[in-house]
């Protein structure tokens, strides 16, 4: 996983994702950054804030479908598990949201 720092005044050269653009324009401020994870843009849920630390969130079900277009799902589980979602970069490190229902 490649983690870039990002910044609202840069997002356009960075991302062609308009959601993403359009989430970092309206909750951050100019002086902030995030660290977003790439090649997991259709799976970007939004921008949470916890302690006045502004962090990118991502669905942890669509990331893991997302690899195993390229290996199998059991793969890509133990994959994103490890080296994904157990990577700590920074204050900023992604976080991965489970919203399935059991």
């Amino acid at each position: 996983m490649r983690l870039n720092i990002i910044q609202p005044t840069t997002i356009m050269k960075t991302t062609p994702s308009q959601k993403i653009q359009n989430a970092i324009e309206s909750c951050l401020s100019e002086d902030e950054n995030i660290l977003l994870a790439d090649g997991y843009e259709e799976a970007f849920v939004g921008i949470a804030r916890q302690f006045n630390q502004a962090f990118a969130v991502y669905d942890r079900a669509k990331c893991i479908d997302i690899l195993a277009k390229d290996m199998s799902y059991d793969e890509a589980e133990e994959y994103f598990s490890f080296n994904v979602e157990g990577a700590y970069v920074g204050e900023n490190t992604p976080a991965f949201i489970c919203s399935e229902i059991v």
